[in-house]
């Protein structure tokens, strides 16, 4: 089985790619998948609450600030002794 080798690059042109870094030891034909990389955060991206993707992920879950609410009740509850 061989090993796939992932390097960052950008199309050139229709036909061409411009690799980050060299690829040592593959020699001759190969098969290349293109994907996009996602835009740095800060470079027109738009960031996202990681709350809000738990949220989504996974359905009826509590939210933050029903878990904020509930460490706040246990706290006040708190007496000391």
């Amino acid at each position: 089985m061989e090993t796939a080798v992932i390097v960052r690059g950008r199309i050139t042109s229709a036909r061409h790619i411009e690799l980050d870094e060299a690829v040592p030891g593959i020699d001759g034909e190969v098969e290349v998948t293109v994907r996009r990389v996602a835009t740095p955060e800060g470079a027109g991206s738009v960031s996202v609450d990681i709350f809000e993707l738990i949220s989504a992920a996974s359905p009826g879950a509590r939210s933050k600030e029903d878990i904020d609410q509930q460490i706040a009740d246990e706290r006040g509850s708190w007496t000391d002794r």
